[in-house]
């Protein structure tokens, strides 16, 4: 009985401070990661380093972003063309799954669903480009706050992300997704 006890006490620590599993629960992040799919996400790597772009990784998304719809900006009135440039105060107790495009500091625009970078658009051979139907063009660019981050899903024309309800502030990621451990013909690192 103390060993059964012990082993699930190392378990919920582990999940609670180091590795925490992840099911995919929506097509955003679709080629990359399908619906259903579960991931390993490491909860430590952050408190140690600084996120990069192209990290995939879970985080507490702004309450504007599960308001309905497409998502509520944290301003009233971006500029046209522009993308939400401010969350939303409050963090929502959901956890979304998206990838960093633009970091503190970057300038980010959006053509066709690309991320635009500092001036740049970003080589992304992993997305899903927008269909015909979607606000896939953002083309009017902003500089992403301090110690925010702007996320987007893989399948850009099917993703409610940083485009609708805005950056996300460092400390509202729980961490990095590095290894998808279901289905077993997907096991493999991210």
């Amino acid at each position: 009985m103390l060993i059964v006890a012990a082993a699930l006490g190392l378990a919920l620590l582990i999940q609670a401070f180091l590795v925490k599993p992840y099911r995919i629960p929506s097509a955003s992040m679709e080629p990359t990661l399908a619906v259903g799919e579960r991931v390993l996400v490491n909860r430590v790597n952050y408190r140690l380093s600084d996120p990069s772009r192209g990290d995939i990784v879970v985080f507490h998304p702004p309450a504007g972003a599960v308001s309905g719809g497409q998502g509520e900006c944290g301003v009233t009135s971006p500029k046209p063309g522009q993308a939400c440039t401010r969350p939303t105060e409050k963090r929502a107790d959901v956890n979304f799954i998206k990838r960093i495009v633009a970091l503190p500091g970057d300038s980010i625009a959006i053509r066709d669903g690309h991320a635009v970078v500092n001036g740049k658009v970003q080589k992304e051979p992993f997305i899903r480009p927008c269909g015909p139907v979607g606000e896939c063009s953002f083309p009017t660019p902003f500089k992403v706050p301090p110690d925010h981050f702007f996320m987007m899903g893989d399948n850009r024309g099917e993703s409610d992300d940083s485009r609708f309800w805005g950056p996300v502030p460092r400390k509202w990621i729980i961490g990095q997704a590095f290894f998808t451990y279901w289905p077993i013909k997907r096991i493999g690192l991210l």
